[in-house]
């Protein structure tokens, strides 16, 4: 009896090992996935293979960039520095045209004007309104007051004030007495004018001075916002600047 169940552990045993061969031979069977190497780990070896590029070791960075700093290289000393332009040549997604929640007594079709926040409103229905962003006045040219529009114009033509040449004049910059309208023209694609007096609600050819204190009175605005401004807007409409 013993030999006989001795025999049948034996032969269990020797299953269980056949059982455990096969499956582990089963696993190692699938197919496995290639290596793939990541871009990040590969790039500076691959860099070595290319004998017209820098040879990187594997502690050198990899840095990628949509944009190149612009840089310029001084007379003196030869370094480097970052150019910082005046202003940026994107506008801020907060100087877009959009509507916007805005509580006030104005009739609708008002055009209200925040100076301060570089912001024009066209009043709407319902608590909301239109709003723009602005260019106003620099230091000593800043005003206030109330006005209707008095006169519309497509590409206006540009006659500097005789005030505006000589003070420009004494800059060194010497301003046309006459431009015609088109897009080298300073009041940009319309024109609203306010009242009797010389500032207008107008375009630009320099959009990027938008929400800034740069002009000599007027409210500037991108030529296709003030184009759907223009749209909008009637001769005899009220303009508030604050």
């Amino acid at each position: 009896m013993k030999k006989v169940l001795t025999s049948l552990g034996a032969t269990s045993l020797a299953l269980l090992a056949l059982t455990g061969l096969s499956q582990a031979q089963s696993r190692y069977s699938i197919p496995r996935p290639p290596v793939v190497l990541s871009p990040d780990l590969a790039d500076p070896w691959i860099l070595q293979l290319q004998p017209n590029k820098r040879r990187a070791s594997v502690a050198d960075p990899v840095v990628r960039s949509s944009k190149r700093k612009k840089t310029y290289r001084t007379a003196s000393r030869g370094t480097q520095k970052k150019q910082q332009p005046r202003y940026s040549k994107t506008l801020p997604k907060h100087f877009l045209p959009q509507v916007v929640s805005y509580s006030t007594s104005h009739k609708p079709g008002t055009l209200v004007i925040d100076t301060n926040q570089r912001y024009l409103y066209l009043v709407m229905a319902d608590g909301k309104a239109r709003r723009y962003g602005v260019g106003v006045g620099k230091p000593g040219f800043e005003w206030a007051g109330t006005h209707k529009v008095t006169r519309k114009a497509e590409w206006p033509d540009w006659r500097p004030p005789a005030e505006m040449i000589a003070r420009e004049k004494l800059k060194g910059r010497i301003l046309p007495r006459f431009m015609p309208g088109g897009p080298e023209n300073p009041l940009g694609a319309r024109a609203l004018y306010l009242g009797s007096t010389l500032y207008r609600i107008h375009g630009s050819n320099q959009p990027w001075t938008i929400g800034h204190a740069v002009s000599s009175g007027c409210i500037r605005m991108r030529n296709q916002d003030v184009t759907d401004l223009y749209e909008r807007v009637p001769v005899g409409a009220r303009v508030i600047v604050l």
